[in-house]
């Protein structure tokens, strides 16, 4: 039986916002009543999109994944999932009959009306794909290698302590527990699986990579007969310092593994092969040890014994995302990050270059092919993620609307570009978000937000927490400009952090600031800095250097003690580049001994909020405890929010809402 998404969930959104007037205030919880939508696939014949959108409960605390199939040229979606628990990875089997996809971490299938939903295997799978030639499927799942504290003492089953003898023992916001994610592949036909699955790898080594690499960094060849695999065949102290990763083809007959990659030392991802088989596509980047490195995009042709490789991004330095191959063979399609923006573009095998599609402001993120159509996802500072269709001339339409009803009753706020000088005389893109009604004959209290990453583009994004829409509708000014050491202006841009956290950098930020509060409508008496991750370090070392600038400061999960934090960290490559080595080394880098924030303690006079989850390991809590204490032992008000079970992110519903509504009650305290 077809069951239509219009009144299933349409109507109930409708319904919903029937009882709200035009313009609307954004507040946390109707952020948490948006559907959050991402495609997975495109069918075999490529005119019907898969695709899943997620609803969270806050009377529940959690989120559900539900999936939906609709023609290229409908725009009516059809409901196929509903299972407790989530549905992702939605695959289209090879017949384009059925849906297969992961739920509870076991492989299902649907038909396309929504019937017949079964399970069709009990593996505990990380993901799946389907082979080319349909009659085989890989799969990922964990294998135990390393013993455990049990295995060693097995008279002692409660004990809990672990035993540890090298490094990245935990990452993320998890210990490691001796299991790793390993590739299989097994029969699959008649809709079912068959055989006695084969591991192709055998080894205590992960692939996808730890801790979010997802089945795209896996492929089949065009021919069914290998399959290519990202991994970082490395352990311990060699792990934790390195991002050389390779792609390595799995030959289904012979059972032996090629190392494709051997001469790249960077990060090598997501290999996807040509339909017609001639070459392989891939994401890479040239240093070993810098993970924020520009994203190249190299072929390879397999008909070379000597597996030569061309960077087909080296003449325009273009910082690319993951590749996808027309259906003819011609083309490479792939995200373009340009100027603080997501476009979208290909590559002509024939002409040799690059000819972007899309020009305008916003991101499309992943996409998808349909035929000479492009099914991306889209957001922009004022969007939450829709999915449109994209010509080849950069023309678009809608292709969802599942938040149109709801966000159209909502307040927005215009985002404008600007450009500012920086203190050495460069240009700086600089997003300026007004508030909702904005009067420039009144004056209002500015926000400088204070990009994380540290090598992340402040572009298009929509966030659910760092929401500039909402900040907007609380009657805020925002300045989030594109300081030194963000990608898609040039190489020079990028790096010019690494080893400098504590100097362009900020200058960068408080030209933005200074730039942006000349203007009337900026109360100047009232400004306020926010960030996480490096944003929370930028807060801290702004706290110690902003004369008098700030009245009031945010900081989430942020860098406040750089020799304390190198101790505390995993990703030592990370560290070891980001501050040009560590802090016993002769001579010590300034990174330690002049940039850490901890060192203008003595500095500080303004009311700071210090946010942390206790599971995150890249920045542990510690940090923030750090800054905390000294902010009241210095006597400066201050407020530690703390999060026992969250890590690096803040993702459970109930606690978002609490972020939002301490993160405002700050900000309104110190700056209204």
């Amino acid at each position: 039986m077809l069951k239509s998404i219009f009144p299933s969930l349409f109507l109930t959104i409708c319904l919903n916002t029937l009882s709200y007037s035009q313009n609307v205030t954004l507040t946390p919880e109707l952020l948490f009543k948006l559907g959050r939508v991402s495609i997975d696939d495109i069918s075999p014949d490529q005119k019907t999109v898969l695709y899943g959108i997620t609803y969270y409960s806050l009377s529940e605390n959690k989120g559900n994944r539900d999936l939906y199939i609709q023609q290229v040229n409908s725009n009516s979606p059809i409901k196929i999932t509903s299972l407790n628990g989530g549905e992702w990875n939605g695959r289209f089997t090879p017949d384009g009959k059925r849906i297969a996809f992961i739920n509870s971490g076991k492989l299902w299938e649907v038909n396309l009306d929504g019937t017949n939903v079964h399970e069709l295997s009990d593996i505990q799978m990380g993901g799946f794909q389907f082979s080319p030639d349909g009659h085989k499927i890989l799969y990922t799942a964990q294998v135990k290698y390393d013993k455990t504290t049990q295995d060693k003492y097995p008279d002692l089953p409660l004990a809990t302590g672990r035993i540890i003898e090298d490094l990245m023992y935990r990452h993320w916001d998890s210990w490691e527990d001796g299991n790793y994610s390993n590739v299989f592949y097994t029969s699959y036909d008649n809709a079912a699986l068959s055989g006695t699955p084969v591991n192709i790898m055998n080894e205590p080594y992960d692939s996808p990579l730890a801790p979010d690499g997802s089945i795209d960094q896996i492929s089949w060849t065009s021919d069914s007969k290998s399959i290519v695999y990202t991994c970082k065949k490395l352990s311990g102290t060699a792990y934790a310092i390195s991002t050389n990763s390779d792609l390595y083809m799995y030959d289904l007959n012979s059972k032996q593994t090629t190392n494709l990659t051997s001469a790249n030392r960077g990060y090598d991802r997501n290999p996807t092969f040509s339909p017609d088989g001639k070459y392989m596509a891939w994401s890479s980047m040239e240093h070993d040890g810098y993970e924020s490195d520009r994203h190249r995009m190299l072929l390879m042709d397999m008909s070379d014994p000597t597996h030569k490789m061309t960077d087909i991004t080296l003449a325009s330095g273009a910082d690319v995302g993951d590749p996808n191959w027309s259906a003819d063979s011609k083309r490479i399609y792939f995200s373009l990050n340009d100027q603080a923006l997501v476009q979208l573009a290909y590559y002509d095998l024939a002409l040799g270059r690059i000819i972007k599609i899309t020009n305008s402001v916003q991101n499309y993120n992943d996409f998808k092919l349909a035929n000479d159509l492009i099914i991306s996802e889209k957001t922009t500072m004022s969007q939450p993620q829709e999915l449109v269709k994209v010509k080849q001339d950069g023309s678009e339409s809608n292709f969802t609307n599942v938040n149109t009803t709801l966000w159209n009753t909502i307040k927005k706020g215009e985002v404008k570009k600007r450009m500012v000088k920086t203190k050495d005389g460069k240009n700086m893109l600089v997003w300026v978000i007004y508030p909702t009604d904005f009067d420039p004959a009144k004056k209002y209290p500015t926000l400088l937000y204070c990009q994380g990453g540290p090598q992340s583009t402040v572009n298009q994004f929509f966030s659910y927490r760092w929401n500039f829409q909402i900040m907007a509708n609380n009657g805020y000014i925002i300045v989030a400009p594109n300081r030194r050491g963000v990608p898609s202006f040039g190489q020079e841009w990028n790096e010019e952090i690494s080893g400098d956290y504590g100097g362009k950098p900020m200058q960068d930020l408080l030209s933005a600031i200074d730039d942006v509060a000349k203007e009337p409508y900026v109360n100047k008496d009232k400004l306020g800095a926010v960030g996480a991750s490096f944003g929370g370090y930028s807060v801290y070392w702004l706290a110690g250097n902003h004369n008098k600038r700030f009245k009031a400061f945010i900081a989430h999960a942020g860098m406040y003690n750089l020799t304390a934090w190198y101790g505390y960290t995993e990703e030592m490559f990370f560290a070891n580049w980001d501050l040009k080595g560590n802090y016993w080394q002769k001579p010590t880098p300034k990174s330690f001994d002049k940039y850490s924030p901890n060192l203008f303690v003595g500095n500080w006079d303004t009311p700071i909020l210090v946010i942390h989850g206790e599971k995150d390991f890249r920045i542990p809590f510690t940090e923030g405890m750090q800054a905390f204490n000294a902010a009241k032992m210095r006597g400066i008000p201050a407020k530690f929010l703390c999060f026992p079970d969250e890590n690096h992110w803040i993702s459970n519903p109930q606690n978002s809402v609490l972020w939002q509504r301490e993160f405002f009650e700050w900000l309104n305290k110190y700056l209204k």
